[in-house]
């Protein structure tokens, strides 16, 4: 939608429209905080029935986010300044244990099959990217996504 003068005039996505961003797309951000202090990181995903897969490193990112799981994760797609489309969800961190329970490590597989859909050779000896060794999800809770779809003149 556009404005009489060309501008784009941003509307909201459906929810199907917001799955089916974030099933194409394989890189979104990551924003979590502390007390006063708020962090955005970029990382590398899967999306499937409801959750975001991903992999991390050690480090200050899980340390906080074992003192506070709630995140909002988004995702862009950017072809031009007045014609992108952006998701954001809100939910909740979880990091995966390959050592807990059986459903633990039931869901840790699973996790690892998504996340190796991306890289085949995750968590193995040749991992292009072996500090990233920790497997998360994050639930789906709240999901809203903007598009702007037009040009300025």
């Amino acid at each position: 939608m556009s404005t009489p003068d060309g501008a784009a005039v941003p509307r909201a996505l459906t929810q199907r429209e917001c799955l089916e961003l974030l099933a194409r797309n394989q890189v979104g951000r990551i924003a979590f905080a502390f007390h006063d202090r708020v962090d955005i990181q970029p990382v590398g995903y899967v999306f499937a029935a409801g959750w975001i897969y991903g992999r991390t490193s050690e480090g200050a990112k899980l340390e906080t986010l074992a003192h506070n799981q709630w995140v909002a994760f988004e995702v862009d797609e950017v072809r031009g300044l007045f014609d992108w489309a952006s998701v954001v969800v809100r939910g909740s961190f979880h990091r995966l244990d390959p050592d807990g329970s059986a459903a633990d490590r039931d869901t840790f597989a699973h996790a690892l099959r998504l996340v190796r859909t991306l890289v085949p050779q995750s968590l193995t000896a040749r991992d292009p990217a072996p500090h990233r060794t920790v497997l998360f999800r994050i639930a789906v809770g709240e999901m809203t996504g903007r598009r702007a779809d037009g040009s300025a003149t």
